[in-house]
């Protein structure tokens, strides 16, 4: 056995499914399952159930993850003093959801490259469930997320107030709801095409939803996408509306694609966080990385 083949088996048994371990290991889930495979055989034993819907652990298997997930974690460790991404030390390792990922970290990074320019950036983009769980799992150093979950690991810093709008095609149909200042009368009756259940937008979709009397479960959901830029072409070829923020939606507002209603009207806005795991220590060049945050988007 490898390490290669323990740390498939450990993303495997923490993500109870063989394509999510893929994803976070970027791999395919074919290479996933051949490490799986070559483990079994080699220790003669079923490490997995699998059923339809997830993976778990066999009682052998949970044998093995005990001792695994000491070494992939051991590993990490070392990585940690001496490497980044192959790259020698001084390295900020940030994972961020969609939203600040696309629109707010490239401000950031710029202006923090240009002031300490020996400092390297590992970015991982992924939703934002899954940002919180890297920074409570220590595998990143920073985490950019949409909304805040409730992990007493967590410490979130806002630093953005972001805007939530419903986006349509524009469409004569369209145009005459914007004299509706109440969307509640006509969200329901149109296909809407949501984020994945992970995202930040969502969850907060979700809760602006709800304070306006509407259930998720009333909604005519016709699809749940990760990439929002799939999302926004969908919706200028008519398919359905869907729920976004505002700062992905704005070119395309602009130029005429798309329009946009405001789903919280200036009352309810939400933060973008910048979130760490309050348990570790910052470092110096952490510390300076989230104060150029602040004062990036401190206007």
């Amino acid at each position: 056995m490898n390490l290669k083949q323990l740390e498939a088996f450990v993303y495997v048994a923490e993500k109870k499914s063989f394509s999510k371990a893929a994803k976070e290991l970027y791999l395919t889930q074919p290479t996933i399952s051949a490490h799986i495979s070559s483990l079994e055989k080699e220790l003669n034993t079923r490490l997995f159930v699998r059923n339809t819907k997830e993976v778990n652990l066999s009682i052998e298997g949970e044998k093995l993850y005990e001792c695994a997930k000491k070494m992939v974690d051991l590993e990490r460790e070392i990585g940690d003093i001496f490497f980044c991404e192959g790259k020698r030390k001084n390295c900020i390792t940030i994972s961020a959801s969609t939203i600040p990922a696309q629109y707010l970290l490239p401000k950031v990074l710029a202006k923090f490259s240009d002031k300490y320019p020996k400092e390297q950036f590992a970015i991982k983009e992924t939703d934002s469930t899954n940002v919180v769980e890297q920074v409570i799992d220590r595998k990143t150093d920073i985490g950019f997320t949409g909304t805040m979950l409730d992990r007493k690991q967590c410490r979130y810093i806002p630093f953005y107030e972001d805007e939530l709008i419903i986006i349509t095609p524009n469409k004569e149909h369209f145009r005459s709801l914007q004299k509706n200042d109440n969307y509640a009368e006509w969200i329901q009756k149109e296909p809407i095409i949501m984020r994945e259940e992970g995202s930040g937008t969502r969850k907060e979709a979700e809760k602006q939803l709800k304070k306006k009397g509407i259930r998720i479960e009333e909604l005519n959901i016709i699809a749940s996408i990760e990439n929002q830029e799939t999302i926004k072409c969908l919706v200028e070829s008519g398919m359905g509306i869907s729920i976004i923020s505002k700062l992905a939606a704005r070119r395309e507002i602009e130029n005429g694609k798309l329009l946009g209603f405001s789903l919280t009207k200036g009352e309810n806005i939400r933060d973008i966080y910048v979130v760490y795991n309050k348990d570790i220590k910052l470092s110096h060049v952490i510390e300076k990385f989230i104060k150029m945050v602040k004062e990036t988007y401190s206007d």
